[in-house]
């Protein structure tokens, strides 16, 4: 019994000595101007909402949280080092001028494109990351983002606006609860396999969880964006299932350069009923290795 109680003990301290302090971020926040959200798996997450542009589509005004939030992520990957991803906002001019900065600093870009058909403003998403010093990082994401009209931090408003929305019954339609951030209900939806990239584990609050944005625009009806991750045999059935609930697809392409396995990301439109549209996204959902309730 003292053998086994001096073999346990053994194997905690070895583990102890082994084991990876809690990264302080504090100088992270101090590089970019603002404090990060912790997410799960070890991710650290910054946002950056693009509260300076007035973007319409067919109408309705994009609220930042919908389609106009540039976000940075971090996760610590040992010896000093992390792994950054994110997805920056930007009217065209300012595209080559944030491109030129995050490349000095050694961000790579992994894509480029639209998100969205028939905004105005036109508007891209730049697709980063990088590897190495957070704070060199950050430095970096700083001053390229001091390149646009992002604005600085701005506290959150003590009490959020309630939402003309019927959360409940979305988030029971989807299979999954979301959360109410700047006038938009938020859905993440994680897939059921480990993405990878470069050997390690990308978390879902990294860029690779299907992300479903619900703005209400009154009468019952919301105005709906946001991306599905997709692997390559899901990508058609989604789009046929999109379109038999009269949402559009905006947009197909990649995110990432050497993920396993290879995923696409698809955009997505539609002002209408927002129950109808909840229907029409879970029927997409249903043809993806996603978790949602009952799956």
């Amino acid at each position: 019994m003292q053998c086994r109680f001096s073999l346990v003990s053994l194997i905690c301290v070895a583990a102890a000595a082994h084991a990876q302090p809690a990264r302080d971020w504090a100088a992270v926040d101090s590089a970019l101007g603002r404090k990060g959200a912790a997410q799960a798996a070890g991710v650290m997450r910054y946002g950056f909402p693009r509260s300076d542009l007035q973007v319409t589509v067919n109408g309705v005004r994009l609220a930042p949280a919908l389609a106009l939030g540039s976000w940075l992520a971090f996760r610590d990957v040992g010896g000093g080092s992390v792994m950054a991803m994110g997805d920056l906002v930007m009217l065209e001019a300012e595209v080559g001028p944030v491109m030129r900065a995050l490349q000095a600093g050694g961000v790579e870009q992994t894509a480029l494109h639209n998100h969205v058909l028939g905004e105005s403003p036109h508007v891209m998403y730049m697709h980063v990351s990088a590897h190495g010093d957070p704070v060199k990082i950050a430095r970096t994401v700083h001053d390229a983002l001091a390149r646009t009209g992002t604005p600085a931090a701005s506290p959150a408003p003590a009490t959020p606006p309630a939402l003309d929305l019927d959360t409940a019954a979305v988030a029971r339609t989807l299979g999954v609860a979301g959360k109410a951030n700047g006038g938009v209900y938020q859905v993440s939806v994680p897939r059921r396999e480990t993405i990878r990239e470069d050997g390690h584990e990308v978390p879902p609050s990294m860029g690779v969880a299907t992300a479903i944005n619900f703005q209400p625009t009154g009468s019952g009806r919301a105005a709906i964006t946001g991306d599905f991750v997709l692997r390559a045999a899901e990508v058609n059935p989604v789009i046929r299932a999109l379109h038999g609930a009269g949402i559009e697809v905006t947009a197909l392409h990649s995110h990432m350069l050497d993920e396993e396995p290879r995923l696409f990301f698809m955009h997505f439109w539609a002002n209408d009923d927002a129950a109808a549209l909840a229907r029409g996204l879970r029927n997409a959902l249903d043809h993806m290795a996603v978790r949602t309730a009952g799956r």
